[in-house]
Parts: structure tokens; C-alpha cells; sequence
């Protein structure tokens, strides 16, 4: 039985400009989760992603660490009750 798990994240440090947000898609793609990412007016990039536990957990995992040229200062995670889009998808 596959339970799904649905958070909401906020990354604060070099994130934006550096292809975070893209990488990003691509990592929650490549786990088959729904959600959605996007650049915060103050330089943050927040994301909802929802899945299953161990997919979920292995986007956290990336997010930590991020693409080649962001710095990840810190990542703060919340479980939320929210209903997905039905892909992952760039907002703007």
C-alpha cells in the first residue's frame, strides 16, 4: 500500500539565477512527483511537492544541495494537506 506525502518548501541562499528552479523540475519529474516551483520576490524559491514518502524524501534530499552553481543556506519543509496540479509545473 502506497501512501502520498504533500510538502511545501522554502529555500533560502544563491537560488535564483543559477537554474534552480528548473533543476528542480527536473529532479521532481524524474521521481514522478506533482507539484510546482517558483522564484519568491525575496530571493527565495518555494515549491509544493507531492508523491510518495520515499520520492518526496529524495527531492529533500536534492533540494539541500541543489545544482552545481546555487548555495543552499537553509531549506525549511512543512506537511501540507493541498491537492497537487496534476504534473510538476514552473509558476510564475
Amino acid at each position: 500500500m502506497s501512501s502520498t506525502r504533500t510538502v511545501r518548501g522554502s529555500v533560502s541562499g544563491r537560488v535564483q539565477g543559477v537554474a534552480y528552479r528548473m533543476s528542480l523540475l527536473q529532479e521532481a519529474n524524474a521521481l514522478n512527483l506533482a507539484g510546482w516551483v517558483r522564484n519568491s520576490a525575496d530571493g527565495r524559491v518555494l515549491f509544493l511537492a507531492s508523491g510518495t514518502p520515499e520520492s518526496v524524501e529524495a527531492l529533500l534530499e536534492w533540494a539541500r544541495r541543489g545544482p552545481a552553481l546555487a548555495r543552499v543556506d537553509s531549506l525549511t519543509v512543512k506537511d501540507v494537506e493541498e491537492a497537487p496540479p496534476a504534473t510538476f509545473e514552473v509558476r510564475f
